[in-house]
Order: structure tokens, then sequence, then C-alpha cells
């Protein structure tokens, strides 16, 4: 640790999705992780312990909900309960990866709108902010009536590529849907933009349909803000190489990456794919292919910024 943090009121705590970010984001701020202690009752039951005073204190919650994200999500909502009764005075979760946020719509009849629920699930179990990173879709900030701040993953995977002086880029959005984020990444690299027409017959099933914009010959970088199967990626790297580019890297926040994802890269046309550890790894779900970035300074940087009253906005750009 570099330095200690001025202010002893805050204090950051960490629950089981990501303690390694939780350490570096805690590292970064210049202080330590709070004691608390999660256990489980023999029929699987959370139960929480915060094992410091919190009294008076604003405290920051570090929590993915990845897989299990129905396990993570309880865990959240616990704590929150736990540092609402030992008089915390304010309750902030840092979510790097907000899960249910593909079910932010009615797409079809009779279908929840899991990602408000979720939303309405924090607040009700007494969180003051959120702070978050690339939600699937921005209009979830609406779910909330509490204030948000929504990071952004792109300036970090930017500055990545940038570094790496790649010749004739253009930057591809795998679907219409990510446009906004792929023309933010062409800006910062001064690229043109490409975009994949592509239709989706059922979940985690994508049919690629058409090509916008000229890659012939150029070194394509798709982004994403998730990869979950990593069936839309694949596909979009290989039409991309089939239709004239001269190679493919591929980019994300959210390395979701289950079930056939890692095998799916492994065998495509991606050259490298560049991912930030919003979720956590393990050592058995590992591709040589794969580069991963850290979110911990932006992270750390914004709950300075909340806790000292400033402006986040700085640190979109």
């Amino acid at each position: 640790m570099a330095s200690t943090y001025k202010d002893a009121s805050l204090k950051v705590f960490s629950l089981n999705s990501n303690v390694k970010l939780a350490e570096q984001i805690a590292d970064h701020i210049g202080t330590r992780l709070g004691k608390c202690s999660v256990k489980r009752f023999s029929d699987g039951e959370v139960q929480i312990n915060i094992e410091e005073s919190i009294r008076g204190c604003d405290v920051y919650v570090v929590q993915s909900t990845c897989a299990p994200v129905n396990e993570h999500i309880m865990e959240l909502l616990i704590m929150i309960d736990a540092l609402k009764r030992a008089s915390a005075r304010s309750i902030n979760i840092v979510m790097p990866y907000y899960g249910y946020a593909r079910q932010d719509r009615k797409a079809r009849s009779r279908e929840p709108i899991t990602a408000k629920l979720v939303a309405d699930l924090l607040e009700t179990a007494g969180a003051s902010r959120v702070i978050t990173l690339d939600l699937h879709a921005p209009q979830i900030q609406g779910f909330f009536n509490v204030p948000i701040d929504h990071l952004q993953g792109v300036p970090i995977l930017s500055d990545y590529f940038e570094a790496k002086n790649l010749d004739d880029i253009i930057v591809v959005s795998p679907d219409h849907g990510g446009v906004t984020r792929a023309r933010k990444m062409a800006d910062r690299l001064k690229a043109p933009i490409g975009i994949i027409d592509k239709r989706r017959p059922r979940p985690n099933v994508a049919e690629i349909m058409n090509i916008i914009g000229n890659i012939e010959g150029k070194t394509a970088i798709l982004i994403d803000d998730i990869i979950d199967t990593a069936g839309t990626i694949t596909l979009a790297a290989n039409a991309l190489v089939e239709n004239g580019a001269k190679e493919v890297y591929a980019c994300c926040t959210h390395p979701v990456l289950s079930g056939p994802a890692l095998e799916r890269i492994d065998q495509s046309e991606i050259k490298e794919l560049v991912i930030t550890n919003s979720i956590p790894q393990t050592e058995d779900r590992q591709s040589d292919k794969i580069t991963e970035l850290s979110v911990a300074p932006l992270i750390g940087e914004a709950i300075i910024r909340v806790h000292e009253l400033q402006s986040v906005s700085i640190l979109f750009d």
C-alpha cells in the first residue's frame, strides 16, 4: 500500500464474489478491507457478521453479482441489512458487474423485468448509492431512486489497444445495440466503425446476417459489454476474417465466459481477447488468448471522489 487514506470514516468491505478486485480497490484508495465473515448454515442459509465498528461510517461494499448470481445477490442483501442495523451512515454498493442486466425490458408477453427487481431489492434493503460499470442497458440507471454512478470500461480497453500501435484499425460492434460503445472506442482510437447485423432467435444463440462497413485488409477490434457463451463474438470474428479482415481482436468489460465460451474462443479467429477483472476468472478457466486488465484504479478513484463530494464525471473521459 503506497499511502494511507486520510479519512477513517471510509470503510471498504468485500463479500465472496470478487475478493481480489476488492483488495486492489482498497490498495488504490490506501485503506484495508473491513473485517467481516460470510458463512453458511448446513442448509445453505447465509450468515454474515461485521467484525468491526462501522457506526457513522460511509461503507462501500464490493460485490459483483456473477455466478452463482443468486447466492451473491443474497449475500449482498444480507450485508446491506447488517450494515443498516450497525448504524452505517451510508451504504454504497460497488457492483462491477450487475447481474440480471440483460433482463431490462419485456421482450415478449408475460416476461419479468428482472433488472428492475434487483434494483428494488437493493433499495428496499437499504442501499444509499450504487457504483457500477458498463450496464448492459444504460436505462437501468432509471430503475433506481438512489444515486448511481455508471462508470465506463471503454477508456481502459481503448488505452490498451492504443499502446499496441495496431495498423489500419476498424472498431466493430457485434450487434446494433453496441454501436454507441463501438463509436466511443473508435473516437478514442481515431478509427472508423463497422457493425455486424445479427439476429438472435433465442437466448445465447446468434446468427450473422451482414457486415456493415469496409473491413477489407483491416485490423478489426470487436467490442462488447458482456461475453457469455462467446457464440456472438466468435461468429462475428470468423465472419470478419472470411470477408477480408487481416486479423481480429476482441474485448469486453464483463467476461462471463460460461459453458463452451473458452473452447469457442480458442478455436475462433480471435487473435487476442482483452477483458477486465469485473468478474473473476478461476484457474481452470484460462486461455492463452486472454489478457486481463484491472478496473481497480477506476473504481477506487470513483470511491474517493464520491466520498470527498467531488465530480465523478471526469472519470468517463
